[in-house]
């Protein structure tokens, strides 16, 4: 197997304006660009989102809206030193596409992926997952 960091992290040129707008709204619930109130997560939570968090543990959007704001501090990319890196993204259909990166908050790597779909209101997110990174090779087959 070959370490091939690119195959994971290529952006088609078609989809790179794509990129810089849903990048800059990760990571999700931690960044200003994304939102700071319920009613701004309740427009970007698509009807019928979930997410698997980085220990495994699933959520639902009603969740989420109802527990985990609930007495939220915002916790931001920028205050934290959190960095997002290796950005990836594909369509997976016309308006809905799979963005990737890896998000080190201080030490605590994940790899993270987001369904965004692009509607009539707006980026909506229709699920959203986090992996806690514990091998740094990538093993693909592409040469």
């Amino acid at each position: 197997m070959i370490s091939n960091n690119a195959f994971f992290t290529q952006i088609p040129e078609n989809l790179a304006a794509i990129l810089l707008e849903l990048r800059r709204l990760e990571p999700i619930f931690h960044n200003a660009n994304f939102g700071t109130t319920t009613e701004d997560y309740e427009r970007t939570l698509a009807p019928g989102f979930w997410e698997v968090g980085a220990s495994g543990r699933r959520y639902s959007r009603e969740f989420i809206l109802k527990t985990y704001f609930k007495d939220f501090q915002p916790i931001t990319e920028q205050t934290k030193r959190w960095t997002t890196t290796e950005f990836g993204i594909r369509q997976l259909a016309p308006d809905l596409y799979l963005l990737t990166y890896t998000l080190d908050q201080s030490g605590r790597q994940s790899r993270r992926a987001t369904i965004w779909k692009n509607t009539v209101d707006g980026w909506r997110i229709v699920y959203h997952q986090g992996t806690i990174l514990v091998s740094k090779q990538d093993d693909t087959l592409s040469a």
